[in-house]
């Protein structure tokens, strides 16, 4: 017999979960108990907590450009969406764009790139070499044709910041939180009937949402179907530079060849994904400074000339949900389930889509089906055809 029971279940309270929880709870025609797992709540080695904070509409899918200008949009506007009586919140923005650099063998995607996402309304300014040395003179634009640069609705915030802004909305508009672990399913033909917890006991279920994160495909194994999703370690290193001058008011660049940096208060940050030959799943937060000593430093120092001198200050690591299919975020219904909900393998932008995924899931459960952006490309189909939707600008 069930120790309890939830309309809604949600797996991980992350800021995916949060958000879910959150935009759940909003609706004022709901009324059902919703209840999210989550087995650490000081999120110390959650993927959210580690992140770079990045948001940006720089991206080769339409889906992906659509959620993210609406999680800027929501970013921006956060205290009339997230303030509690008497608490008023501020989440910071720093909006000093995303720089993609480009060779002239990668401008022709540039330009495929920019014209998506200008016609869907970002605000992408293009420039070419010149542009490039005018408006950024502190960089070296030897090799450089081009460059995509975001004007306005890009930038960082603060993800710690954003996920504890989520959880305390929701929590205050009725949603539970529970330390705990699911550890197990229970599957009564097409629906979840049932998870079983670590500390013991069963919750019986109306609906599940898994937003487990790196641990997606286990939680989707226990529903009886396979998901390409894996942990993948991530780097972020930080460094100081004596004289950074403008540099400071930057925005976050990647060069073509993957390495990234932008500013962090008085010092950087930077890191690159690494080659696939080094990236294994993995759980462990072991820090690999090869990276940095072998490709990001010789990068750095080449495409900004004052980070000829720079110093390592410390570096942390965390994890993306790799959706090693396409590295795109695979939502919707799990294959012949009918209560089981997923938005998992978001291989790094689930920070700044998690507003549009939460109000995306909300919808599918109440209402039926995708009313403010339609993700159906992202359902499960295509990772059951083996039909990669392929994001180009992964970073």
């Amino acid at each position: 017999m069930p120790l309890q029971t939830a309309d809604i279940l949600i797996v991980g309270g992350g800021v995916v979960g949060s958000a879910t929880a959150y935009f759940l709870t909003t609706q004022p025609g709901f009324h059902g108990r919703v209840l999210v797992i989550e087995k650490d709540p000081t999120y110390g080695e959650a993927a959210t907590a580690r992140s770079a904070g990045g948001i940006r509409q720089q991206y080769s899918t339409a889906e992906n450009i659509r959620m993210s200008l609406f999680g800027a949009e929501f970013v921006r506007h956060a205290a009339e969406h997230l303030s509690l009586p008497g608490e008023r919140a501020q989440l910071p923005f720093v909006e000093q764009g995303y720089l993609f650099l480009a060779t002239p063998e990668g401008l022709p995607v540039l330009q495929q790139n920019h014209a998506l996402q200008t016609g869907l309304g970002a605000d992408i300014a293009l420039l070419d070499n010149a542009g490039l040395r005018r408006q950024f003179p502190w960089l070296n634009t030897d090799g450089l044709a081009g460059g995509a640069f975001g004007r306005r609705n890009e930038g960082w915030t603060d993800p710690y910041s954003l996920l504890q802004a989520f959880r305390r909305k929701a929590v205050a508009q009725g949603a539970v939180y529970l330390q705990d672990e699911v550890v197990g399913l229970r599957r009564d033909g097409d629906r979840i009937a049932e998870v079983t917890l670590a500390k013991g006991g069963t919750v019986a279920v109306g609906a599940l949402v898994s937003s487990a994160g790196i641990n997606a495909a286990r939680v989707a194994g226990w529903a009886g179907f396979e998901l390409p999703v894996r942990p993948r370690k991530r780097f972020v290193y930080v460094f100081d530079c004596r004289d950074s001058g403008e540099i400071q008011k930057g925005p976050l660049l990647i060069d073509p060849n993957g390495v990234y940096f932008r500013p962090e208060g008085a010092s950087f940050i930077c890191g690159v994904s690494p080659p696939e030959d080094r990236d294994p799943d993995c759980t462990d937060l072991e820090v690999e400074y090869g990276l940095f000593e072998e490709t990001i430093w010789p990068t750095l120092a080449e495409r900004v000339p004052a980070f000829e001198a720079i110093k390592l200050v410390r570096a942390w690591a965390g994890h993306y949900d790799y959706n090693t299919l396409d590295q795109n975020l695979i939502i919707g219904r799990g294959p012949g389930l009918a209560n089981f909900y997923m938005a998992n393998g978001l291989s790094g932008h689930g920070l700044q889509q998690s507003p549009a995924i939460g109000r995306a899931l909300t919808e599918l459960i109440l209402e039926g089906g995708y009313k403010s952006i339609d993700l159906t490309r992202f359902g499960y189909e295509r990772v059951a055809k083996n039909e990669p939707l392929a994001e180009l600008n992964v970073v």
